[in-house]
């Protein structure tokens, strides 16, 4: 095995990070090793890339990093973009009017971190109907410094929106993404997934064809790896794709049972150092 895995492609929530949302020793012995065996290692996460550059920089990592499950590749030397997604705004004044006739509010994301923002909302305020507040009105509260607000959004969206995402509960996100599908088939890529520090769930949006599995697939080409020579790992829906595609898919032991359940090996859980089964699969077989 070791021979034939040149790239090692890495989920950040729940696989290299714990519960507290640490890097776990695992994930630091495993990037370490495997570099030594002269294996490539990239991270690819649901998180925007401003989230994800601490995790990448604390891993000694300086190759490209996949964020927004895809839909933004960027290089953390210089934050060079290397890929972005981009919506149609036709269509995408359509899937607004979709997730807003079922209560929500969106959340579209913009290449805008040398601006000092990252997403653009028509509000920040999100409470439950008896008041109470949300997930989602969490993470406009903890977020609010990158945001900028735009009551009119709808009637005036930006350019270059390359993602978006919905929070709620998950019996939400889900009718929501079963919707979405369904109205918009084969011109959506929809994931349903945990929120890894709200109480939310997230549904992610973005156009056909864009997840993390492409990307990352977009990346090897240029360093010439197929994807037999991949080894992917993950443990939510939105690393389906890759994990389903790669010459090794590896399914974390605290996984959701649809990911465990199409993974070639599943290792133990994030927090009692799963990783560490994959330094001796990858540099000792």
């Amino acid at each position: 095995m070791s021979q034939s895995i040149k790239l090692l492609v890495l989920d950040i929530d729940g696989t290299v990070t714990d519960s507290r949302h640490q890097v776990t020793d695992a994930a630091r012995k495993l990037v370490q090793e495997s570099q030594t065996a002269g294996i490539r290692v990239i991270l690819a996460t649901g998180r925007r890339y401003r989230d994800a550059l601490p995790v990448a920089t604390e891993l000694g990592l300086r190759g490209p990093l996949v964020t927004a499950s895809g839909a933004l590749v960027k290089l953390p030397s210089n934050h060079e973009t290397l890929f972005r997604s981009c919506f149609k705004k036709e269509l995408l004044s359509q899937v607004l009017d979709c997730v807003i006739g079922f209560g929500h509010e969106p959340v579209l994301y913009t290449d805008s971190f040398h601006e000092g923002f990252d997403f653009y909302c028509r509000t920040l305020v999100s409470c439950s109907e008896d008041g109470t507040a949300t997930g989602f009105g969490e993470y406009l509260q903890w977020n609010k410094q990158l945001a900028r607000v735009v009551p009119t959004l709808c009637e005036s969206l930006p350019e270059e929106i390359f993602s978006g995402f919905v929070m709620g509960s998950a019996t939400q996100m889900e009718q929501l993404e079963v919707e979405l599908n369904a109205r918009f088939s084969n011109v959506l890529s929809v994931h349903t997934i945990r929120s890894p520090r709200y109480s939310d769930w997230l549904c992610e949006i973005a156009p056909a064809g864009i997840d993390k599995w492409s990307s990352v697939l977009r990346l090897a080409k240029t360093w010439g790896i197929s994807a037999n020579s991949i080894c992917a790992v993950g443990d939510d829906s939105n690393d389906l794709p890759m994990i389903v595609g790669a010459g090794l898919g590896v399914a974390m032991g605290n996984a959701r049972h649809q990911v465990q359940g199409v993974a070639d090996h599943v290792v133990g859980g994030h927090e009692s150092g799963g990783l560490l089964e994959l330094v001796e699969i990858l540099t000792n077989s």
